[in-house]
Formats: structure tokens, C-alpha cells, sequence
């Protein structure tokens, strides 16, 4: 396989200042890997990946910032209609074998109390990795797609993949930093996050937050699975949660990472809906630091050692 390099800088002094044109131009070569390397500075573009085997490459992910700050709570007048959560991510990637590193991916629009759910990634596709990267906005921030099958408002799932056919996408997040509050990984794609600190943005209310909100599929073993990370926070003490079950479905699993003082004693929220203590799989083992506990809410795993083992990232992924 032929493997293709190309060059952005928002100064100027490469063959692109936008990535986006660097985007159009790899369609020549989509036989090919095509590489883009991107040098530092502040990219204010929607990007959109539809073409696989595609990597983005910086050198400093605190200097190379992919950014913009379209709101669910937009009015589209053109429409006369919203724009919805899905209508939103600064960074759309609906490809396969797609790489990341060294970026920052932002969406700027605000506290969603404000503006409404704002994606800085809509993640949708296979092999998708990301290492060395920073995630940064406050409602729903990663979108680690697949939808679920079935909106619950007529309308929810407006925008790119609202009739596509839902593909069981897994993705690998090693190193990175992820931040925002309320629901901010969430989706329904098997991915291990590795050596990441997850941020919880402090915001107004008595709840601060709730890290992950899966929408694991019935017959998917794994959802998200954390290890070796640290869940960090400016929140107050005991003011937010792990995370709760988008759908019924919904599988999250913590190990060996380091729990901070933000995190309540039962751990996790069920959404109001009992009927998912007897579908759901939130688990941990091995967690530590002011918010780790082993008195978790009732319907909440503690796996065993053995238990464990089968949340490997050669097991989970299978690459």
C-alpha cells in the first residue's frame, strides 16, 4: 500500500491552510494511506472524514486545535427546525482505519444549559484510534457512535446517520484528555480508553455531571472500558457520577484507575429507569482515590480478579 503525506498550516507556508482542503484533495488517492500532517495553530473549520484510512498527525496537541461551536439549541431558519445534538460535532469522522495524534478537537459553543448538547467528535466507523489527543467541550463532547436503533423523540436523531444502517464500530483512545460535564462519552461503540484523564467541567445544579452514557446494543459484550485512568475534576465533592444508561443496554466498566473526590459514594445514576438494573453492566475493579468505593449503587458490578481479565484490550478490541 502506497502511503500518501500531506501538509496544512494555517500560516501559510504549506501546500494547505485548511484541513478540510487537504481532506478534498486525498480523494485522489483513495487507494491509498493517506497521512495529513498538521502544524500548529487554531483551525476554525467543520471537518468532515468519509475516507478510510485516513490518519491526521500534529506535533503538540495543546498547540493544534481543531475547533468550532455549532449548538443543538440553534435555530436553523433555512428549516425552521433546531439543529439538534447530531448536526453539531466540530469534527464528523464516518470512515474506517482512521488515525489521530497530537490534536486538539474542541467545540466552543458553551454550557448546555446555555446552548444544548455540542459535539467536539462524532466518532462513526471501525479501527478508529486516537492517541495523544484532547477532547474539550461540556454537553456531550465524544460521540462514540453508533446511534441506537430507535430515537426516543420523533426528530432525536436528525442529521448525518439518522436512517443509516448502525455499524458496531470499536475505537482505541490511548493517552488523551477528555472534558465536559453532562453525558460527555457517550454513544453505543465498543471503545477502551487507555491512560486517559477524563475532566469533569464544574456547572450549575446539584448534579455536576455525569461522565459516560452508553447505548451498548443487547448483544455487543463490551461498551466503554477504562483502564488505567484518572477521573479528575473542579467539581465540588461527591457532586457527579461515572456515568448512566442511555439505553437499557448500556455496558461501562472501570479498572485499575484512580477515582477522584468528585465522584458520589454510589457511583453511578440508573436514569430513572429500574427496569435497566436487570440489562445494564456498569462494573469496576482495582479503582482507587477519594472517589473509589466498593459500595456502589445495587445494581452496580465489582468484578473479581478473574472476572477481570476478559476486559483486556486485546480482548476487548480484538486488535
Amino acid at each position: 500500500m502506497n502511503i500518501k503525506e500531506l501538509y496544512v498550516s494555517a500560516k501559510g507556508d504549506r501546500e494547505f491552510t485548511e484541513i478540510g482542503m487537504a481532506l478534498e484533495a486525498a480523494k485522489a488517492y483513495a487507494d491509498d494511506e493517506v497521512v495529513i500532517h498538521i502544524a500548529p495553530g487554531t483551525y476554525r473549520e467543520r471537518i468532515v472524514v468519509s475516507q478510510d484510512k485516513i490518519s491526521l498527525v500534529g506535533i503538540d496537541a495543546e498547540r493544534t486545535i481543531i475547533t468550532y461551536a455549532d449548538y443543538a439549541d440553534e435555530m436553523l431558519e433555512d428549516i425552521g427546525e433546531k439543529r439538534g445534538t447530531f448536526r453539531t460535532p466540530s469534527v464528523f469522522i464516518d470512515a474506517d482505519n482512521f488515525y489521530a495524534c497530537n490534536l486538539s478537537f474542541w467545540n466552543e459553543a458553551g454550557q448546555g444549559d446555555q446552548v444544548g448538547q455540542a459535539l467536539a467528535v462524532y466518532a462513526d466507523g471501525d479501527h478508529l484510534v486516537f492517541e495523544n489527543c484532547r477532547f474539550d467541550g461540556h454537553q456531550d463532547t465524544l460521540f462514540a457512535a453508533p446511534l441506537p436503533l430507535k430515537e426516543i423523540q420523533p426528530g432525536g436523531f436528525r442529521g448525518p446517520k439518522e436512517f443509516a444502517p448502525r455499524r458496531m464500530g470499536k475505537h482505541y483512545y490511548k493517552d488523551c484528555y477528555i472534558a465536559g460535564n453532562i453525558d460527555f462519552i457517550f454513544g453505543g461503540a465498543t471503545a477502551f480508553f487507555e491512560n486517559c484523564e477524563i475532566f469533569m467541567k464544574n456547572r450549575e445544579g446539584d448534579v455536576k455531571g455525569y461522565v459516560t452514557a452508553p447505548s451498548t446494543f443487547e448483544e455487543v459484550p463490551y461498551g466503554f472500558v477504562f483502564d488505567h485512568c484518572k477521573f479528575t475534576s473542579d467539581c465540588p465533592k461527591e457532586s457527579a457520577y461515572l456515568g448512566r444508561p442511555w439505553r437499557n443496554y448500556a455496558k461501562t466498566a472501570i479498572l485499575h484507575s484512580e477515582i477522584g473526590p468528585h465522584i458520589k459514594k454510589e457511583g453511578w445514576h440508573d436514569w430513572n429507569k429500574k427496569e435497566a438494573w436487570e440489562t445494564c453492566f456498569f462494573a469496576e475493579y482495582d479503582n482507587y482515590g477519594e472517589g473509589a468505593s466498593t459500595q456502589r449503587a445495587p445494581f452496580v458490578h465489582m468484578l473479581t480478579a478473574e472476572e477481570a481479565q476478559a476486559y483486556t484490550k486485546e480482548k476487548v478490541l480484538g486488535w
